[in-house]
């Protein structure tokens, strides 16, 4: 049988006793379990040759099943095994990535960085949500357990650990509260509007007049206009990548075509007369040196005439723009309280420190296009085309509440379809009589086919455009 114990103290004798000592005798651990295919040797000390005996066959048992998992390979702190196993083979979008790794050195190795894998348990799980309890919201915390739990799951299948107790029965992942997205009225939209500055203000139009993401707006330039067909182009964004500005593709790398309204048109047109677009040039998708040349040509810059820049003539940075024009023109339309004045930590001046406004921010005015578009009936599976979701479920999911007299019109349907049958039933010459008079034969009423499998191409040539013009 593969495996055996050797006893590194003592040799046996003629007498056929392990009496004689070794060289090793009473140095280092006494008793060596090897042997075992694919299975590391394991040293015991004196006086615990019953549990090398126990480790042997428990050992062999799970080798023969492909089964085994040594203890010691879950030895490795939380943070070596994130830092030199899994993080090196993480891929995907550069500044998604950027995101992962604050979060994880943050809400997770902060906390359990220094606990090997081995002693990550149940109790240290409950322990971690607790202390996440006080410092992030719940949103927060359950992308961190998603996180842990992926990480966790990489070391079950390295044979680090032999379960993921992130799976145990007793313990539910973080629950993130449902809260609906809200519309902005038209005056408040006008209001904040007027408090930005003169150049910044197109920003308001293309986000409300047709549903653009912060960096999409900010990333617009001046081919993505059709006047002439009405349509916005959304084929790229302006976002931060370490700290440094980089065109991509919109989020979920999806460019696509939003129905342009006339109002919206000519404030463009205003916007464009006053404020010509500057050519800006930024790095694709990724600003770190290509190592290759795939890289080099992926990440060749590209240059736009962007219809926003900053003073400078360079693109604008999303984060520093909410600080310094869009919380302040929040403040001044009367949507979030005045700022603190605050010293500066070099003891010099003051800075301006304004409250949350994570519900305030430049995604309201995309809710409120959702909502227009919808209170008007527009087919979500349209809506859910220009806001660039993946699918309609997401449109439904995040602004199905936006949609009026759901159920009345369900209601006037049902009558309506009830009222056929009962028409259709009294002009039969066999219609029975009394309460059992209501006979409905739904292959005999009229059919009204609905498809609503309509091509991408039929929605971007609908004339949709009038439902903003009210806000815009």
């Amino acid at each position: 049988m593969a495996g055996y114990i050797e006893d590194r103290w003592f040799r046996k004798g003629p007498d056929g006793k392990r009496t004689i000592p070794t060289e090793r005798n009473g140095k280092g651990q006494r008793y060596k379990v090897a042997g075992i295919p694919g299975v590391r040797a394991r040293s015991f000390p004196d006086k615990q040759k019953k549990a090398a005996e126990a480790w042997l066959a428990k050992a062999i048992s799970d080798s023969n099943k492909g089964e085994f998992i040594d203890p010691r390979d879950g030895n490795i702190l939380l943070r070596d095994y994130v830092e030199q196993h899994w993080w090196p083979s993480r891929t995907g979008d550069p500044a998604t990535l950027q995101t992962v790794g604050h979060r994880i050195r943050g809400q997770i190795l902060r906390h359990m960085g220094g606990v090997p894998l081995r002693l990550i348990k149940v109790e240290t799980l409950r322990v971690w949500l607790k202390q996440l309890e006080g410092e992030v919201s719940p949103g927060t915390a359950a992308v961190a357990w998603g996180y842990l739990n992926n990480i966790l799951e990489c070391a079950v299948d390295d044979d680090r650990i032999p379960k993921n107790p992130c799976r145990a029965p007793t313990i539910k992942a973080p629950s993130v509260p449902r809260s609906k997205a809200r519309a902005w009225t038209r005056a408040r939209v006008v209001a904040v509007r007027a408090e930005l500055p003169e150049n910044y203000r197109v920003l308001v139009d293309v986000g409300v007049g047709a549903g653009l993401r912060q960096g999409e707006a900010l990333g617009l330039s001046e081919d993505d206009i059709d006047m002439e067909g009405g349509f916005l182009h959304v084929r790229r964004q302006v976002r931060s990548v370490g700290g440094k500005l980089v065109f991509s593709l919109p989020k979920g790398n999806k460019t696509r075509v939003v129905p342009m309204s006339d109002r919206l048109a000519d404030l463009l047109a205003q916007h464009l007369a006053q404020f010509p677009a500057r050519p800006v040039t930024l790095p694709w998708k990724d600003p770190q040196p290509p190592r290759t040349k795939v890289e080099e040509k992926e990440r060749a810059p590209q240059t736009h005439r962007l219809l926003v820049v900053n003073r400078n003539g360079s693109a604008v940075r999303a984060n520093m723009w909410n600080e310094d024009h869009w919380k302040r023109a929040l403040a001044a339309a009367g949507v979030i309280p005045q700022p603190k004045r605050v010293p500066r930590n070099s003891g010099v001046g003051y800075r301006l420190v304004y409250g949350a406004t994570h519900e305030m921010g430049f995604h309201s005015l995309r809710h409120t296009y959702a909502s227009v578009q919808l209170d008007s009936r527009e087919n979500p599976v349209a809506v859910s085309k220009w806001l660039g979701h993946a699918d309609a479920s997401i449109t439904l999911r995040v602004y199905g509440h936006f949609m009026p007299e759901a159920d009345g019109r369900g209601r006037e349907a049902m009558d309506a379809w009830f009222a056929e049958g009962d028409q259709a039933a009294a002009s039969s010459p066999a219609a029975p009589q009394g309460p059992a008079a209501v006979v409905l034969e739904v292959d005999s009423l009229p059919r009204q086919d609905v498809d609503l499998r309509q091509s991408e191409e039929s929605f971007t040539h609908l004339d949709l455009r009038e439902s903003v013009d009210a806000l815009t």
